[in-house]
């Protein structure tokens, strides 16, 4: 697989134009940094935002049933069920804020049948439990790879220019732990957190399983990305890692959420480390993992709300945000437009 994604450019004028509107200079804060970005990634002055989605990607772990969530394995297949009709944090602030909400089975461990609202792309029932094996297998993980990057492409056919993530998988945030730790460095208790809500006793069995998983694994420092995620990854993280490196090859904006999205972002990175310029970090998750995360890809999110649910909820309240950044580029007076003195 080969995804070019060539660094983002300079618009000429396009810093100017934001310069010239009708406030001091660097007075939106962020807002501006996000708007040049939006710019460059579009390579626009008058950026378009259209058909924006965002995707939830679901799958179930084998180490699930080890005990590294406070929830049972079922829950995955339950919450889908719950995002099919509508009733799930995500599903509202989708609502709340236009965003179009679709959910993809990538591996869960259950036959959902032909359902509207849910794109079937399983590579299995679930990943093998990476505490006694790799999670999947090469082809499993190439599999997922092109599966997600087939669902952007027609996207963006479609004429989608913008692409948040979210996600669903119990035992998730385990798997995002051990890639953190294997693909920055991090020592692996500083990247594993209460995940649902573990109490005292349950982090401790969470950390000692990861770390079981490690020296299982015996993984080199450098290992490539592809292989930490055959090890670690789940079906629903694969599957995001190849829908980012097709959204930033089509040049569509992406909407990055917490700690699990961000893990998968990490993969995509390693193999594609451009793919960063077309990223909008949402928001700071409350896993510790997550600043490691940030750290290693030098990025400063939007939002701190303390968050930790995942399902792309923080894109989702980031979006508004997003938004306003595009429209004070389209819309807003310049001094020379307003018949507004600039400074002397």
């Amino acid at each position: 697989m080969h995804f070019s994604i060539e660094p983002t450019a300079a618009v000429p004028g396009l810093q100017a134009r934001i310069d010239s509107k009708t406030k001091p200079p660097g007075s939106l804060g962020q807002l501006e940094r996000l708007a040049l970005q939006i710019g460059q990634v579009q390579q626009s002055l008058t950026p378009s935002l259209d058909h924006p989605r965002l995707l939830v990607f679901a799958g179930d772990h084998g180490a699930a049933r080890a005990g590294v969530s406070a929830y049972p394995q079922e829950v995955t297949w339950q919450m889908v069920e719950n995002f099919l009709s509508g009733g799930a944090a995500i599903n509202v602030f989708a609502r709340l804020n236009g965003l179009e909400l679709q959910v993809i089975d990538a591996g869960v461990a259950h036959d959902f049948g032909a359902r509207q609202g849910l794109v079937d792309a399983k590579i299995a029932f679930g990943t093998r439990s990476y505490l006694e094996q790799a999670a999947m297998s090469s082809a499993e993980r190439d599999a997922a790879l092109v599966r997600g990057a087939a669902i952007v492409h027609a996207l963006a056919e479609q004429g989608c220019r913008v692409i948040g993530f979210g996600e669903m998988g119990i035992g998730n945030t385990a798997a995002a732990a051990l890639l953190t730790h294997c693909l920055t460095g991090t020592p692996l208790v500083d990247c594993v957190g209460r995940g649902t809500g573990l109490d005292d006793a349950g982090l401790a069995r969470k950390q000692a399983l990861l770390a079981q998983a490690a020296r299982r694994a015996a993984l080199a420092p450098d290992a490539d990305a592809l292989s930490v995620l055959a090890e670690f990854g789940g079906f629903e993280i694969a599957m995001m890692s190849g829908a980012m490196l097709a959204a930033a090859e089509r040049g569509l904006l992406l909407l990055i959420d917490g700690f699990i999205v961000t893990s998968a972002l990490l993969v995509a990175a390693r193999l594609a480390p451009a793919i960063c310029d077309y990223c909008v970090f949402c928001h700071r998750s409350a896993e510790p993992g997550h600043l490691a995360q940030l750290r290693a890809l030098n990025a400063e999110p939007l939002l701190d709300l303390g968050l930790r649910l995942g399902e792309g909820t923080g894109a989702a309240l980031a979006w508004p945000l997003v938004r306003a950044a595009a429209a004070f580029l389209n819309e807003m007076a310049s001094f020379e437009s307003a018949g507004v003195s600039s400074q002397s």
